[in-house]
């Protein structure tokens, strides 16, 4: 049963609380309680879902703020907080939190007045607009590529290992059942990533976007390959090079701070490109792909391993939140893009596979892990930006769920001059 309203509740009034007012712009039938700073209240008082309004820097935002962008920079800054699993109250709101729609920011104005109209200045972690970052570099550009990457992935190692777990893979596990663990499942991912790619020893590899460089090791110490992994994040790097020594694989494997367009050597057997596509922007796909074909020889080939839209008609470019915050100039295309471009780079495509519910659970993993170490997290790389990343992973989970994105593996193969292509007739990767 619904607690009575709490006295000045009534939205018919001019003067308004806190509390009604996330009522009406969550929907009555919103699952969810809320307290305020001005000691209102509303919702069901069993709620699953509690969220506390500790500022009125929370209603600035909401009205200064385009999308969802308002209701993160509340969430970020503090201002709003949630309690309970922040996933499971993303999935409670997901209908309502969408978008503020003109009619709400005029019933607010109404309600509110105008004092909150002012300008706010958003959380420091933000990035600045695309308007913005374009007045400094072009996107996409090397310059602006290495600056997106940096701000994203050089945080803190330890930050990393905290969330990611002993892996440091921070790419799609494939979960070969459905109880594996984390740590199961990115070796079975890097393991099937191998099989795809014919890894054998003495072959040679690329990892192109290496991370901490899970994939180069791997491939290393159980397929006997040698192997280069390049990555933008000079922290990144420096993990993974450490790491390289400490395996005893320093003779066959090395790691570069490198952008992958700067990659000298060719003849390679197999390249493999795990999460790097989604950073280096539609229009480069095309020329992305001819790149890496031209690295391979023969028979060699190309794994892709991406985040996609689910179709064509989805924009490319990220936005709000996820722009803002997360990844900035980052760019999704649709699987079938992709196969595009990587036929008409000369390569042929000879499997694909949608990972997208194994993303979702990777990404419930990355979750617990945060949680368990939310005070250490917060102490390594700060409340704000530990916000950001509680609010990102649950959020994405929940897209991977309801199918607003997709993960997709696409295998391509540079055939001979006969049409040759060096592989079985019907391979079943071995798993």
């Amino acid at each position: 049963m619904r607690p009575p309203p709490v006295k000045g509740t009534n939205v018919t009034q001019e003067s308004i609380t806190v509390g009604a007012v996330f009522e009406r712009l969550l929907g009555p039938r919103a699952e969810v309680s809320i307290t305020a700073y001005d000691g209102s209240r509303s919702g069901p008082a069993d709620a699953p879902v509690a969220i506390e309004v500790r500022s009125p820097l929370a209603l600035d935002y909401l009205m200064s703020s385009p999308g969802d962008l308002g209701l993160a920079r509340a969430y970020v800054a503090g201002a709003l907080d949630v309690k309970g699993d922040l996933y499971t109250a993303l999935r409670a709101l997901a209908a309502q939190v969408d978008q503020l729609t003109p009619a709400d920011r005029l019933w607010l104005l109404r309600k509110l007045g105008p004092r909150h109209l002012r300008v706010v200045k958003p959380p420091a972690e933000e990035h600045p607009s695309r308007f913005r970052r374009g007045l400094t570099a072009l996107r996409h550009s090397k310059e602006r590529d290495s600056e997106a990457i940096a701000s994203h992935y050089d945080v803190s190692n330890r930050f990393y290992e905290l969330v990611l777990g002993p892996s440091m893979a921070y790419t799609c596990a494939v979960f070969p059942h459905e109880d594996a663990t984390l740590e199961e499942a990115q070796a079975h991912k890097f393991d099937l990533v191998c099989k795809k790619l014919g890894l054998q020893p003495g072959m040679k590899l690329l990892d192109v976007g290496c991370g901490w460089g899970g994939m180069v090791a791997h491939a290393v110490r159980h397929y006997g390959v040698e192997a280069i992994g390049v990555t933008l994040s000079r922290e990144q790097a420096q993990w993974a090079q450490k790491n390289i020594v400490a395996l005893g694989i320093a003779d066959r494997a090395e790691i570069r701070h490198q952008d992958y367009r700067d990659v000298t050597e060719t003849g390679f057997d197999a390249i493999s490109s795990i999460g790097l596509t989604e950073h280096i922007g539609a229009r480069n796909v095309p020329g992305y792909f001819r790149f890496l074909a031209g690295k391979l020889k023969a028979h060699g080939r190309l794994l892709n391993h991406c985040i996609t839209n689910p179709d064509t008609s989805v924009a490319h470019r990220s936005r709000g939140f996820i722009d803002r915050y997360v990844f900035p100039d980052g760019e999704l295309e649709a699987p079938g893009e992709l196969m595009t471009a990587m036929h008409d780079a000369g390569l042929e495509v000879r499997h694909a596979e949608n990972f997208r519910e194994h993303y979702a659970k990777t990404l419930a993993g990355w979750c617990a892990n945060l949680d368990e170490h939310w005070d250490e997290a917060v102490a390594e790389a700060g409340a704000g930006r530990s916000r950001v990343w509680a609010l990102y992973l649950a959020a994405c989970r929940l897209a991977f769920e309801r199918r607003e994105i997709e993960l997709h593996h696409i295998l391509g193969v540079r055939t001979d001059s006969e049409g040759g292509m060096g592989m079985p007739l019907r391979p079943d990767w071995g798993v």
